[in-house]
């Protein structure tokens, strides 16, 4: 009886739910579908939406970001490497062949001078060289008889007197001689003469020749300027608020002359006092092989500040929302209602220093630099989206 019970219970749920299924469309009950719920570091976008937004991927960098520092100066010519010439005597130019921007060697003739008094000179010193070797064996003479106490020591003194003055005679007269250009050890009675090649004292090229061909010349006029090219500096002007921002072995790039060729220099010392105007020297060394470049030029000038490789990306990679700086970085892809989505996740970093597009950043720990994929471009449209649910979000 119970058997029988069941099977008609059995029959009557059947036939009832058999009843609903086959009801009128207009009565039948829409179950609901429960929409996603994106946590709320997520955002995603359809592929249409990507390509609108313009979204492009890539990956943290090391970059040295370090800030530059806008200058300006000079090129400037090392104390060695620019000479001034003059002649010690002064006298009459007797022959020159030399222009303005000549190159010239160590040791090659600027110019034939001629005064009388080179042959005084070179007069009085071969007279008292002479008279020194007469005055030298007088003195050895005396000396030994005095030892042989033939001679007195008071006559030995007078002796030694004449023998050390004439000594001291000749060895001013040949630094006189040198002085002027004229070798003392290559002199001889035969080869007196009044003339004098003035020499170049170093390699480069003639700055201004201030010089013609029978002019009478003062011991103080200055004849030539030469300047060796091979090994320029710059002279650049800080601020004092910024003489703490650069140290020796800073790099420097410059440029003359509004020209858009790139010239490197190391910076090689830096100033030990701030002037009267408030400004701070910092001199460098130019290091690149640089044409057209002459002392005295106005340049252009950055100084890098740091060479430190830091995390960054591109500035227009990081977003600023609430006071708080993000990133965004590719989550996933997924398919919902026959539709193709991108997940991505919006990360929060910190911001340091900027510079050539690029922004340092500091990322949360257990970031994984090598294997993520950052949004370097439309991050922007993504916290559009992120913000104004709806709008661009689906």
């Amino acid at each position: 009886m119970t058997n029988l019970c069941n099977k008609i219970t059995l029959i009557f749920v059947g036939l009832l739910v058999l009843f609903v299924a086959c009801s009128g469309g207009k009565n039948r009950a829409v179950v609901p579908i429960a929409a996603e719920v994106l946590p709320e570091d997520i955002v995603e976008l359809r592929d249409d939406q990507i390509k609108l937004a313009n979204i492009e991927l890539g990956s943290v960098e090391m970059k040295s970001l370090g800030t530059k520092l806008k200058v300006n100066g000079i090129i400037s010519v090392a104390p060695r490497n620019l000479a001034t010439v003059c002649m010690p005597l002064g006298g009459f130019i007797k022959n020159t062949s030399l222009l303005p921007g000549n190159a010239v060697n160590k040791g090659q003739v600027l110019a034939v001078i001629d005064n009388q008094e080179f042959v005084d000179a070179q007069q009085a010193y071969l007279e008292a060289k002479n008279k020194l070797v007469f005055a030298e064996a007088d003195f050895k003479r005396h000396s030994d008889l005095f030892k042989d106490d033939v001679y007195s020591e008071q006559n030995l003194q007078q002796v030694t007197v004449e023998y050390k003055n004439l000594k001291a005679l000749v060895k001013s007269l040949e630094q006189k001689l040198i002085l002027i250009g004229i070798d003392p050890s290559l002199l001889r009675e035969d080869n007196i003469s009044s003339t004098v090649n003035l020499v170049s004292p170093i390699k480069g090229f003639l700055k201004a020749v201030n010089i013609n061909i029978g002019k009478y010349v003062n011991p103080t006029e200055v004849l030539f300027e030469i300047v060796n090219n091979d090994k320029l500096f710059l002279e650049l002007t800080l601020f004092e608020k910024d003489a703490d921002k650069v140290v020796s072995g800073q790099k420097v790039k410059f440029y003359i002359n509004n020209e858009t060729e790139e010239h490197q220099a190391i910076v090689s010392q830096t100033g030990k006092s701030i002037g009267e105007d408030k400004t701070y020297m910092v001199y460098a060394t130019i290091s690149s092989n640089c044409k057209n470049l002459l002392p005295g030029m106005y340049v252009n000038a950055l100084i890098s500040e740091s060479d430190i490789s830091v995390t960054s990306l591109p500035s227009d990679a990081v977003v600023s929302f609430d006071d708080k700086d993000y990133i965004f970085t590719y989550e996933r892809e997924k398919e919902e209602t026959g539709k193709a989505f991108t997940e991505f996740r919006m990360i929060e970093v910190k911001k340091g220093v900027s510079g050539s597009g690029f922004t340092e950043i500091i990322l949360p720990e257990g970031f994984n630099t090598s294997n993520a994929r950052v949004v370097t471009k439309g991050a922007y449209s993504l916290l559009s989206a992120k913000k104004n649910a709806g709008e661009m979000a689906c």
